[in-house]
């Protein structure tokens, strides 16, 4: 703690400081505005100076683009020359001092859905709906226009991942996971499944690296005997334990730290949805993450970002504090008799903020209970690891039942064990 002396105001022996002269006043403006761009944070440019409009193959010139099944790739389908984007590098977290936010992670001002974009083949202007598709085509040239330049309104990410699983292999992967699970499911779902309906879709994120000193201290338990008193019910176990005060103070690194950048997807309510499932399909292989290019997302669909850093900070911290405690706690693994953090302070000397779009096969399911009450389903695929999971409407009745068989096995197990130590 800093020890801190207050000043007595002056008294009728001691004279004041006159104010300055009016010639050598401080404009305060100035100071507030010298503050604000010391604490600014520095912006990363992911745009690559790119311009809405034509994106073509480096090899013919062509706009007719698109994601090569099973390899991520590009294909361009005039001369099937197939290349990739170059991977996105960015700062290792470690060297990272004050605050950087990409291009495309910025605060959303303009909530545009309408996008006019001038064709750079033949001039004309073509209006396209980001709310259901990043690209377009010119109607006179008949060349694909995609929207690239990053303004202001969440659409465009500064980087994404590219679809590497395919549809078929998508659909396996739900089919295996809803089958493991088909004697537990309600007989409306068992008839009305079906995986011809799942959607390819890139998902907004924020990904954040950070650069964190931790300072956390707590009390920690080392078991030094154990031993039991009295005998059958009265029995009791009691430990004695040599408590410890415990500190650890270290430098954490935070590399790609995932969090969802939809409000939708952000609020998991068991009652309504199973969002929290998409989570559980995490991590995504975000070295492999490239920059943004529209031509990726052709025959998938897309959802905007709609949050902020701000929004954001508060769930990030946590989950910071929280991989800060489990690092701390694999340094202390001899005390034995639990560890309770009762202080941790964070300082980020350093952090990073980018957009992406993260790619998810998506099943989902609408179940309509018998008060009228609707939950929506989802069963997700990591397009890049094809991690899966996901969540089924079950028959109560059938859970039930098998829970009564269950308790009747248990039952049945106690009394023949009771039968043989009496015999």
């Amino acid at each position: 703690m800093t020890n801190r002396t207050d000043f007595p105001p002056p008294n009728a022996n001691q004279q004041a400081f006159p104010p300055p002269a009016a010639g050598n006043q401080v404009n305060a403006q100035n100071i507030q505005d010298a503050l604000e761009k010391a604490v600014a944070p520095k912006v990363i440019n992911t745009s690559n100076n790119k311009n809405d409009g034509l994106n073509k193959c480096p090899r013919c010139g062509s706009t007719e683009i698109s994601t090569q099944p099973g390899t991520g790739m590009l294909v361009c389908h005039h001369c099937r020359y197939v290349f990739e984007v170059a991977v996105a590098v960015f700062k290792d977290p470690k060297e990272l001092i004050g605050e950087a936010i990409g291009t495309g992670a910025g605060d959303i001002t303009i909530d545009e859905t309408q996008v006019t974009i001038k064709c750079q083949g033949c001039g004309a202007e073509v209006v396209v709906n980001i709310e259901g598709s990043m690209t377009s085509r010119c109607h006179w040239c008949r060349q694909v226009l995609s929207l690239e330049n990053q303004m202001p309104n969440g659409a465009v990410p500064d980087v994404l991942l590219p679809f590497l699983l395919s549809r078929e292999t998508a659909k396996q992967h739900i089919e295996a996971f809803a089958k493991k699970r088909t004697f537990y499911a309600n007989s409306h779902f068992k008839r009305e499944f079906t995986t011809e309906n799942i959607i390819g879709v890139y998902l907004p994120y924020m990904v954040v690296d950070a650069n964190v000193h931790c300072d956390i201290r707590g009390k920690a338990g080392d078991v030094v005997r154990k031993y039991t008193v009295g005998s059958g019910d009265n029995k009791k176990t009691y430990y004695d334990i040599d408590l410890y005060d415990i500190g650890r103070d270290f430098d954490l690194a935070i590399d790609n730290l995932t969090v969802e950048a939809s409000t939708d997807k952000l609020n998991v309510n068991n009652k309504m949805n199973t969002n929290n499932i998409i989570n559980s399909i995490l991590p995504f292989d975000l070295e492999n993450a490239v920059h943004y290019n529209g031509n990726y997302l052709k025959g998938f669909n897309s959802e905007r970002r709609d949050t902020n850093i701000n929004d954001l900070r508060g769930l990030v911290d946590a989950q910071v504090r929280d991989v800060a405690r489990f690092k701390a706690n694999s340094t202390a693994t001899k005390y034995d008799g639990g560890i309770k953090w009762e202080s941790q302070d964070m300082d980020t000397k350093g952090s990073q903020w980018l957009s992406a779009y993260l790619p998810v096969w998506l099943y989902s399911y609408m179940q309509v209970k018998g008060n009228g009450q609707k939950l929506l389903h989802y069963i997700a695929v990591n397009a890049r690891t094809g991690e899966t999971m996901g969540s089924v409407p079950v028959s109560i009745g059938r859970l039930l039942f098998v829970s009564s068989l269950i308790e009747v096995g248990l039952l049945f197990l106690v009394i023949i064990f009771f039968l043989f130590l009496v015999f």
